[in-house]
């Protein structure tokens, strides 16, 4: 099967962390494609961030291949998702519902642990959306930019590590790792942590497989119809490639 990882930032080094990462869990035969916008800012950090971010990656799912099987949406909180479900048949899996719905097989309460403090919110809005904050301990943040994360490593890891030890006195059981861009953070944690780790872009990919491998894709019932045909000048806005 072919599945689709899309960034929702235009940075490169990340879409394909992500794709490398989403490579070393996937089953023997599934093919991992990364992808990201054409345009748009090269973080998500905040709202105003995050709709540019919307319109650009749906603007990029208009490019997809022809034999894609699952779309990962890689941005942790980031909005776009319904409107993906509205666009694509095929199966597409939020890397925010991935982590926290394998979190809640793990532990009756989990704890997602962020980059800026300014993302809880959103994250927070996204979790409710999909009906899975009820059982969010607690959401902290490392006070990372997104891309500081992959800037000094070490830094990275102890902001994680006392960030995640928060959450874990408010009670969480398991701890989500709450953004895409968090590659390669699991296995330490989980060494210095008790409780279990859950990388989102590795949960997302092993629920596409499975969502794909079962032949169930997105209901096109009602919520996530296709968009109604319309008038809608300048889109899509990037050019065929």
């Amino acid at each position: 099967m072919n599945i689709v990882v899309m960034n929702c930032n235009t940075t490169a080094s990340m879409t394909e962390a992500m794709a490398s990462t989403a490579r070393s869990v996937a089953a023997p035969g599934t093919v991992i494609i990364g992808m990201q916008p054409n345009w748009g800012p090269d973080s998500a950090e905040g709202y105003f961030d995050s709709y540019l971010t919307a319109a650009a990656v749906l603007d990029r799912m208009t490019q997809l291949p022809d034999d894609v099987d699952a779309v990962v949406m890689a941005g942790f909180g980031e909005h776009g998702r319904e409107g993906a479900r509205e666009l694509l048949t095929v199966p597409v899996v939020d890397v925010t519902e991935a982590g926290a719905h394998l979190a809640l097989m793990l532990g009756h309460r989990y704890g997602v642990v962020t980059t800026l403090r300014r993302a809880i919110a959103q994250i927070s809005d996204s979790l409710t959306t999909a009906n899975l904050l009820g059982g969010c301990a607690a959401i902290d943040a490392a006070d990372l930019g997104v891309l500081e994360i992959e800037e000094d490593v070490e830094a990275t890891r102890k902001a994680m590590l006392v960030a995640a030890h928060r959450v874990i006195e408010r009670g969480a059981e398991v701890i989500v790792l709450g953004c895409a861009g968090m590659v390669g953070l699991r296995e330490y944690l989980e060494e210095e942590l008790p409780v279990p780790v859950i990388d989102s872009i590795e949960a997302a990919t092993k629920l596409a497989e499975s969502l794909v491998g079962l032949g169930l894709s997105t209901s096109k019932y009602l919520t996530y119809a296709a968009p109604r045909t319309k008038k809608r000048p300048g889109w899509p806005i990037s050019p065929s490639q």
